[in-house]
């Protein structure tokens, strides 16, 4: 896919966000640009935190008294190493109000300090509280989805690998799922696209873990099979689009239904951004959210 390029408005963006973010290598600094100042999100009728059996969570609820709903699992991105619930408020807002499901966001433990399998261990702990307590939140425990963005998006896709038949959809965005970092829009966007290869490379040596083992590089999986449901949302401008692709087409030809959205013009994160495009994806995911039904391979 060699030609792709930011849209004007995006590109303003991306060398705006660039040039006050550190490079890799100090985790304080790194976590200090990523906090700060988020844009608030929609209203939503309740929002509180919880502690979900020792893991925090934030969970939103458009319409607290209603039942049958989707119940989507939440994880943040920022390489494994930052970000959490503030980051991502607005996000899991614009999420529960385009979808009317609850949506239950996961504050993991972070890198380096907690490597792997810590954050994929308290996503799982995690959606198995979610999955309990689903009717007494207002929503069906056969329409539960996993879901999250770049790092998150990993843990979202490795969650449904160690869940099989309890998930009715995964949603992920522009997510890591090869630790090689082998692919062509690797070199492609290697720099001058504010996520740049260094970073991702930094971002997996402090995550830790095997890399070809399938619960850090779900690419890698043999069998993709009983994995439900999906829906990939990727930056064309990315350098992680192509892992998004590749597993993508594996899911097609594992007979799993699932769609993938390539948005042209745009760049990793883009869904936190002031950007038509973004907008567009996160109605299309909260759509897509909203007409989750009870999966067969949900028991």
């Amino acid at each position: 896919m060699s030609g792709s390029a930011l849209s004007p408005a995006a590109r303003r963006l991306c060398d705006a966000m660039a040039a006050g973010f550190p490079g890799p290598g100090d985790p304080a600094a790194l976590r200090a640009a990523a906090a700060g100042s988020p844009s608030p999100g929609p209203e939503v009728a309740s929002v509180r935190d919880e502690v979900a059996d020792g893991v925090p969570v934030r969970i939103y609820d458009p319409a607290p008294g209603a039942t049958g709903r989707p119940l989507t699992l939440y994880l943040h991105g920022g390489g494994w190493v930052m970000c959490g619930l503030d980051t991502h408020d607005a996000l899991c807002r614009n999420l529960a109000a385009a979808s009317g499901a609850v949506v239950v966001s996961v504050d993991y433990r972070l890198a380096p300090e907690h490597p792997w399998p810590a954050a994929p261990d308290d996503a799982l702990t995690v959606l198995l509280w979610a999955r309990a307590r689903a009717v007494e939140l207002g929503c069906d425990p056969a329409r539960l989805v996993v879901a999250g963005d770049s790092s998150g998006g990993n843990l979202a896709a490795v969650t449904a690998l160690r869940a099989p038949g309890l998930l009715a959809g995964q949603l992920l965005f522009y997510p890591p799922l090869d630790a090689s970092m082998e692919s062509g829009s690797v070199a492609e966007f290697a720099r001058d696209h504010f996520h740049t290869a260094a970073h991702m490379a930094w971002y997996w040596d402090q995550y830790g873990g095997d890399p070809t083992h399938p619960h850090v590089s779900p690419l890698r999986a043999p069998d993709l099979s009983a994995l439900p449901r999906t829906l990939i949302v990727l930056a064309d401008c990315d350098v992680l689009r192509d892992e998004g692709l590749a597993y993508g087409r594996r899911l097609g030809e594992a007979g799993v239904d699932c769609a993938v959205h390539l948005v042209p013009g745009v760049f990793h994160g883009f869904l936190g951004l002031p950007l038509p495009a973004a907008a567009t994806a996160l109605a299309t995911a909260g759509a897509w959210l909203a007409a989750t039904t009870t999966s067969a391979a949900v028991k």
